[in-house]
Parts: C-alpha cells; structure tokens; sequence
C-alpha cells in the first residue's frame, strides 16, 4: 500500500478515549482472540462477556450517530500527521491515513453521512459503550460512533490467528468496523438487535459481519482507483493481504486451529470462505449496493 506524500492528513478524525455510559460494544471483524475463541468454544455472542443486553442498539441510540458519550480532544500523538509524507517518519500517521481515506470515501457514497471517530488505545479504554480491553480487539461503539483498536491486536493477534499483515490487513480492519458505522447510520445494526442471541452460519450476527466486510471491500476498491487520494496504490499483493486477514479471522479456521473441531452452530461472524467472498465482492463491484447479505440466498453463493 502506498501513500501519497502530498496528500493533507487531517488528525482532528482521531479521538480520545470516550466517557463511559454502560451499555456494550457492538464487536466488529475482529474479534479479539480470547474473546472470540471463548464464543466459539462455548457458543455464545462475544457481546455477552460485557454484560450484553442490546449490543446493538447502545444506550437507546437506535440507527442514528453521535457522540452522547463524550470524545477527549483529538489524541496529541497524532498532532504532527498533516500530510502522506509524515508517515514515512512516524508510522503512527498511517491510523490517520486509513481513516481519512475511508471516511472520505464514505461521505461521497452515502448521502448525511455523519463522520466517526478513531481511538487507537493501549490496554484498556473508557468507551460510550462501556469500558473495554485489548482482548476484546477492534470494535465500533454505536453509542459514540466512535472506532476502537488496540494496536498490538495487529501484531500480536492477527499473526496468532495466521495472517500475514501489513499495512492493507490492517486497512481492512479499521474498514470493516467502520462498516459497523454505516450499519448504525443506515438502522441495520438496530433491526438486528432482535439477533442478540443468536449464532450460526445463516444468522443475523453473521449476515451483519460479512455485510462489514463487503463494505470494506468497496473501500478498497475506491482507494485503488483514487490516485490523488492518500492512500495513491493499492496492489494485489494489498488485497492478498486483506484477503488473508479476512480468512485468519473466520470463525471456522480459528475454531479448527484451536480445538481441531468446526461447530457451525457457534459461529458469531462467518466461515473464512465466506469472509473472504464478501470482502472480494464488495472489492471487485466497488457497489455498497452489492453488499446485501441480508437477501434470503445470499450466504449460499459464499
């Protein structure tokens, strides 16, 4: 993945940690490794570990964005990234970069869209959904339309569960909890609130996941084609590695990994042959209006 060295940056897109409210987090693609290990093994939505009640609907915030519970002031960390050309001195600008593009990207797309923010945290975090851990891995908060990611989840995690990484991997990620924005904007994430509970190959939680990641795939295809943007190139080698990242963190392949037995039933975000459909689908048409995972056949063609 390159970067356009003249590009501005805007850092004011990265924000603080949130002021808590109770409630819990809406778990994004991907899921913590203790977390979602756990799930798998005994089958229960990740929600549940925070005392669950409506993962998808925080704090009465049915499909509408805002920042009810409070950003900090920007993260100072960030303060320097003004342009593609700091990341090559300071690493941390990339956050900026990927949230700059996809936010950008959004506000062509989807008409009112209201921006998010992104919180990249060490340890633990205070969030509108509550408090939260580096175990729990990427999430997006409906409460306080905000993104949260532990850093080391990409080179700690990511690599446990078998991807390769990189710089597009984790594009991917941030891409895909801000498909969880969307979700929220659009009330799709509230009318699956009724899935709370549910698991399973064709459940809602899933449908919800991979309709994320096919989002995410129409990110890319965007950057790929938006030479003036900040993000100047994305290769194939990029998309192999969002690819690869989509399929270490199927429900299926970590389930194998660490207990050598598949249980469909338990599975809270999909196999990796169907992560890695709906993030090449939503890559190759480029059309958020492909990414209706939601229709009666749709995981039956992944």
């Amino acid at each position: 993945m390159q970067y356009n060295p003249n590009a501005s940056l805007d850092p004011s897109q990265m924000g603080g940690g949130g002021r808590g409210r109770g409630g819990t987090v809406a778990v994004g693609g991907g899921a913590g490794l203790i977390v979602l290990i756990l799930a798998l093994l005994f089958g229960f939505n990740p929600s549940e570990l925070l005392d669950a009640t409506d993962p998808y609907n925080q704090g009465g915030q049915s499909g509408q964005a805002g920042t009810q519970g409070g950003l900090a002031q920007p993260d100072t960390r960030f303060a320097g990234c003004t342009t593609g050309a700091d990341i090559a001195s300071n690493r941390d600008c990339r956050w900026v970069a990927y949230t700059n593009s996809i936010q950008a990207y959004w506000s062509q797309t989807l008409p009112g869209y209201q921006p998010a923010k992104t919180v990249v945290f060490s340890g633990s975090v205070t969030t509108g959904c509550g408090q939260a851990t580096s175990d729990l891995g990427p999430f997006y908060c409906p409460a306080d339309s905000t993104v949260y990611f532990d850093d080391s989840f990409f080179d700690r995690m990511l690599p446990q569960m078998g991807a390769k990484g990189g710089d597009a991997a984790e594009a991917y990620v941030v891409a895909h909890e801000y498909g969880h924005h969307i979700q929220n904007l659009t009330g799709v994430m509230a009318k699956v609130q009724s899935a709370r509970n549910q698991t399973g190959p064709e459940s809602l939680q899933v449908r919800l996941e991979l309709q994320a990641d096919c989002y995410a795939g129409t990110w890319i295809a965007y950057a790929s084609n938006d030479p003036k943007g900040v993000i100047s190139q994305v290769t194939e080698d990029d998309l192999y590695r969002a690819l690869d990242a989509a399929q270490a963190v199927g429900d299926d392949h970590i389930q194998k990994s660490q207990t050598g037995r598949i249980r469909p039933e338990s599975w809270t975000h999909g196999s990796s042959e169907q992560r890695r459909y709906w993030l090449n689908r939503g890559f190759s048409t480029g059309d958020p209006n492909q990414c209706n995972t939601f229709a009666a056949n749709a995981l039956t063609k992944a």
